[in-house]
This record gives structure tokens, sequence and C-alpha cells, in this order.
């Protein structure tokens, strides 16, 4: 279900997503590795500059006459003699040492670490320090030199440092984020004109794809183009044909019937039967040409509850003498995937057979769901045997052969159903007749 849920996404919430997480990513990298950075920067600078102290002191650093050791001249630095300034060094040679008067009354104390000893200055501060070992003139013993400073000041200005850099870091991140989210609009803007021009399509205020397209594009809209043309100019002619083929059988069928009933009994039994079947591959045939031109590339629509009262008004008339009532629930806001032409086609069929076999009334109304529209026809006269209500579905059924008609009709409807992506079911109604569910799809808002 996620992995659906995500092969759903759109284009641009993709690319946010992939700029979101990459970007999120490299922002987290650098808040990590930047102080990092910064803070061995500061700290090796310090100790550059506790080098200097110790090589000056080591300058300095000489034995008396009686074998004290001394530091024969006061350190450039002034924080070395200053009482708790945070600056400290300290000689040491044996249980002998000498130190800064910064330490004052105060001594250097180390506390053990698994890598490095912490040292602890005269305010018990931990601290930056290095060490060195000299050998002088006439002392066996070596000379352990100490240097260290404060570590609090380094680590405010790394704290400080580490606080502008987010700010900057977050500021980045925003900005780069818009720059994208603008970036991917300015990029799919060409994606969203081929969309208004296919609604464009699809609602039949034009008839191809007009606007110029980026290079990687174009391709598509040149070949969707060609097929759209290539699709109206056989739809043309086939529904050109279908019509000429009509016309042109509709004549010597009628002189055939009528030369057939000019016959003896015993020949019209034997004519009569082919060309009723004759009739009947024409219908059948002619039906389905017309099926084919209405399978539209792009969505159409039509709305049922106009087609349903114009198509009423003509049976009202051709079944006067029956006195149906046809009550029509259909919403006039319901549209539906269909050309009309086609739901015309399919709902006079169905209507047809309501008016033929209902006693005095039909129900036409809607049955909605997320992506469809079902269409119920019912009528409340005889209904069908539940044995037969698949078989009448198939060509040239027909369970009354009293009843003019062909058998075509409800096929016809059953395919044409499913060229839309449909369906057309039959059930007993509640009032005993038949109901019809035509089942299609809703049609598309802008």
């Amino acid at each position: 279900m996620r992995a659906k849920t995500l092969y759903r996404l759109s284009l641009k919430r993709r690319l946010i997503m992939a700029a979101l997480f990459w970007l999120t990513a490299m922002i987290l990298a650098a808040g990590i590795i930047i102080p990092k950075l910064i803070h061995e920067y500061l700290a090796d600078d310090m100790e550059s500059r506790l080098a200097l102290s110790m090589d000056e002191i080591t300058a300095h650093l000489e034995l008396t006459d009686t074998g004290q050791l001394v530091v024969t001249s006061s350190l450039s630095d002034p924080r070395f003699n200053q009482p708790y300034s945070g600056l400290y060094w300290r000689v040491q040679s044996g249980d002998e040492y000498i130190r800064s008067r910064s330490l004052w009354d105060r001594n250097i104390r180390f506390k053990e670490k698994e890598k490095k000893p912490v040292a602890l200055g005269a305010k018990n501060e931990p601290l930056i320090y290095i060490e060195r070992s000299v050998y002088l003139p006439n002392k066996k013993q070596a000379v352990e030199i100490f240097v260290g400073i404060d570590k609090a000041p380094l680590t405010k200005t790394l704290s400080d440092v580490v606080g502008q850099l987010w700010i900057i870091l977050v500021m980045l991140f925003a900005g780069v984020l818009i720059f994208v989210e603008l970036q991917i609009r300015w990029s799919l803007k060409p994606l969203n004109t081929m969309q208004k021009e296919l609604n464009a399509l699809r609602d039949g205020t034009q008839s191809r794809l007009d606007q110029h397209y980026p290079k990687e594009i174009a391709p598509v809209v040149r070949n969707l183009n060609a097929l759209l043309f290539h699709y109206q100019e056989l739809l043309s002619r086939a529904r050109q044909h279908a019509g000429n083929l009509s016309h042109a059988l509709k004549t010597p069928l009628s002189v055939l019937k009528n030369e057939a009933a000019m016959l003896d009994s015993d020949t019209q039994s034997k004519i009569t039967p082919s060309l009723e079947q004759l009739q009947q591959h024409i219908d059948y045939h002619l039906g389905r040409a017309r099926m084919a031109g209405a399978m539209n590339i792009l969505s159409v629509k039509s709305t049922p509850a106009l087609r349903v009262d114009a198509i009423s008004q003509a049976f009202d008339k051709v079944y006067a003498h029956r006195n149906i009532t046809l009550v029509n629930e259909l919403d006039s806001d319901l549209e539906v995937a269909v050309e009309s032409a086609d739901l015309d086609e399919m709902l006079g069929n169905l209507l047809e057979n309501a008016y033929k076999w209902g006693h005095s009334l039909i129900r036409v109304y809607a049955v909605i769901t997320k992506d469809s529209v079902t269409l119920v026809i019912e009528d409340d006269g005889e209904g069908i045997p539940d044995s037969q209500l698949e078989r009448v579905l198939e060509r040239g059924i027909r369970l009354d052969e009293t009843v003019s008609g062909t058998g075509l009709g409800l096929n016809i409807v059953s395919e044409m159903a499913h060229s839309y992506r449909g369906a057309l079911t039959l059930e007993t109604s509640a009032s005993g007749g038949l109901k019809a569910n035509l089942r299609l799809l809703a049609g598309q808002s802008n």
C-alpha cells in the first residue's frame, strides 16, 4: 500500500521530496563537520601560540650556581604575571619545580583520561596545554616544561560560531528550498500548459495541442497531435462508411422483403428467416461500427438527465397507447464520460425495452461512487427469469418472438459500455420487472 502511494506521487512532490532529503542530509553534515573543523583550527591556533611561549621559556631557562632552575627574563605575555589569568607555565625536574606568577599559590593538577590527561589550572579550569622535555648542561635529569591556557574562551567562541553557523545553515536551507520550489514550478510549467490543453481537447474547445513545448516533450506533443489527427480521420470515415452502408443496404433489403411477401407460404418460410438473419447481421455490424467510432481517445462528457428527458419525449409519443409514466430522478449536474450520441444509443435501447415491457412505471436514477456512475433503469413489467439475465446480453437472443426487434439492442449496449470501460448488468427490480444497471465512468471536472 505504501509503495503504491509513493508510486502515485506527482512529479513535483517527487522532486521536492528528493531535494528536501538531499538538502537536509547536506545541512546536517555541514552542521556536524564544520564545528569539528573550527574546533580543531582554534585548538591548533592556541597550541601554536603556546609553542611560542614554550620556546621563549626554553630560551630563558637556566641553572643557578647552586643548581636551581630559573627563568632569567620576564616573558612577553603579561598574563603569565597576572594571578589567575588563565595562562600558566611550569618547569619541573624531579621534585623541583618553578611556576608562573599567574598560578599564585596553586599548582597544575591532572585528571587521568583514556587518551590524554586533563590539566586543571589555578581555578580548576580545564586547560589546553603542551609539554616538552629538555636537557640543560650540568643537569642529568630531564626538565619538563608545561604551558597551558584556559579552555573556556575557546569553548565560548566555538559556541558563538556554531550558533551563528546554524542560523546561516537554516537560512541557506530555506533559501535553497524556495529556489528549488520555484525552479520546479518553472520547469514543470510546460506540463501544466499541456494539461490545460488536454482539458480543452477533452471539452471539445480545440482539436490539437497548439503551444510550443521544450525539446524534451516536443516529440510527445507531435506524436499526440498526429495520433489525434489520424483518429479524427478514421472516426469520420468510419461513421461516413457506416451511414453509406446503412443507406445502401436498406433499399435492396426492403425490396427483397416485399418480393418475399408476394410468394407462396412455403417459399416465404424458407426465405424469410434468411432475410431476418441478414437484417440482424446488418443491424449488429452497423451498431459495432458506430460503437467503434465512439471510443474516444480523450474523455468526453454527457449529461444523462438531459438525454433521458429527450429520449422519453420521443418514446412517450411512440408508446402513448401503453400509458407508461417515466420518472427521471437524475441530477441535472450529473455527468458521465461518454460521447452524447453513444449515450443516446445506450439509453435509447434500455428505455425502449422498458417502454415495451413495463406495465405503467419506469424509474431512472443513479448510484454514484468515487470514479463511476451507475445509471439504473427499472420497470414494473414481467421481468426476466434469473437464469436468462446473462443470456439476453448475447447477440441476437430474443425471449419473446411476438414483440418486434432484432435481439441486438442489449448486446450493443453491453459492448458499447465495455468500450467506455463500463459494464451493463441486469437483475430483477423490487417491483418484479427488469432492473438494468449501466455503469459508466464519471465525467472529469476541470
